[in-house]
């Protein structure tokens, strides 16, 4: 059994909790009615790698109470997460600062996190920084030795393939960038026939077909391990308003193999944070507003299940504005929110038990307070239902 188990219950107790036949979850043994949290931690916003370089020198705005430039790279924005099935998991930072023109001293990371919930803390394990220096891209970087900043890619969702290697969407392409476990890329980018984000429109003198920030967002990896399926956050130009494409990549030919669904927002005007797989035609995905504080009101979950028409049908799993809070974790009252500009993490746990983490946007987002920069949140959530997760995903 993993680690996070042993540490969430003891954290949490047992829930005095409605009973029901079936499977235990992270409720301590009980099964619940509603989704309910299960754990609450937090890593402050003020967060570093100590010991690293400076950053944030053209950081400008609303800091909410920080000052740059900072004297470390900070541990923030994550946009993606991998399970490592021991009670830790490496979280992919975010490009920076918010756009490509502000964030060429900020370096692309994979964090190394576990989250403590009898504390509600998380610890920070380490990580790795991600580079080029075999020259697989053909195009200028910011730095000379080949150091990979928010001002050349912008990581969005990370899966790692069984080899230990990772594979990261991106946005300023859209790409697929894949590295070794050191975090050396390991091939060119791979682009979307098709698909061009306004970053790479720029480079190559070409018509933008995708807005800038909505690349690909979240990225599933199929339970067999072979393929990809990288989902846009944006409307590709001539789409239906508020469709989003789900692509197949076989991670053998290292090719987009044609088939693709669409994934219709409840408003043309939400994006999509995060997506994963369930089953071998069945993802979680996190769909959102713009809103934060007093102004988020959509923050769900839905659970998008492959038709034969190549669409995807939605079931709603956990609407993140409502969830259960009987034990009042984290000081807060019997009804939690997350209440996140952008929400962009979520891992499946066990059948009923899944944890979603919060994008801080760091310095910007103030989602908890409108005067202080938002901590990174993670959340454990007990499901009704079980989600009848392929079993390889648990592996």
């Amino acid at each position: 059994m993993r680690k996070i188990v042993r540490n969430l219950v003891a954290g949490t107790g047992v829930l005095a909790l409605t009973l029901s036949a079936g499977t235990a979850s992270y409720a301590g043994g009980y099964h619940v009615t509603k989704p309910t949290l299960t754990g609450w931690a937090s890593l402050p916003a003020g967060t570093f790698v100590a010991g690293s370089e400076p950053s944030g020198a053209l950081v400008t705005g609303n800091l909410n109470g920080f000052t740059a430039p900072f004297a470390d790279q900070p541990i923030q924005g994550f946009s993606g997460i991998a399970d490592n099935g021991d009670g830790t998991f490496d979280v992919l930072s975010d490009n920076g600062y918010g756009n490509q023109a502000n964030s060429g001293d900020f370096l692309l990371r994979v964090q190394r996190l576990a989250p403590v919930f009898r504390s509600n803390t998380v610890d920070v394990l380490g990580g790795i920084n991600l580079t080029d220096p075999n020259n697989k891209v053909s195009w200028k970087l910011t730095r000379s030795d080949r150091v990979l900043t928010g001002a050349d890619f912008d990581p969005e969702s990370i899966v790692r393939a069984s080899d230990g290697s990772y594979w990261i969407g991106e946005e300023f392409g859209p790409y697929l960038l894949h590295f070794d476990r050191s975090g050396r890329l390991l091939e060119a980018p791979h682009a979307l026939d098709g698909v061009i984000a306004p970053e790479t429109a720029a480079r190559l003198g070409v018509t933008a077909t995708a807005r800038s920030s909505k690349g690909f967002e979240g990225m599933a990896q199929s339970p067999d391990g072979r393929y990809l399926y990288p989902l846009l956050e944006g409307t590709v130009t001539g789409d239906p308003a508020g469709s989003l494409r789900l692509n197949q990549f076989d991670l053998r030919t290292k090719q987009y193999t044609g088939k693709r669904w669409t994934y219709q927002l409840d408003n043309p005007d939400f994006a999509i944070g995060d997506a994963i797989a369930v089953s071998p035609d069945r993802f979680l995905v996190i769909e959102r507003d713009n809103g934060q504080g007093a102004t988020a009101v959509v923050k769900k979950i839905y659970e998008a299940t492959a038709q034969r028409d190549g669409t995807l049908r939605k079931k709603l799993i956990v609407d993140l504005m409502n969830i259960s809070n009987p034990r009042k974790l984290g000081g807060f009252g019997t009804t939690f929110t997350f209440p996140f500009q952008t929400i962009e993490d979520v891992v499946i746990l066990d059948d009923r038990t899944i944890a979603v983490l919060n994008d801080n946007n760091f310095p910007f987002s103030t989602g908890r307070s409108a005067t202080a920069a938002d901590n990174n949140e993670w959340i454990t959530i007990a499901l009704p239902s079980s989600l009848r997760v392929d079993r390889r995903v648990l592996r």
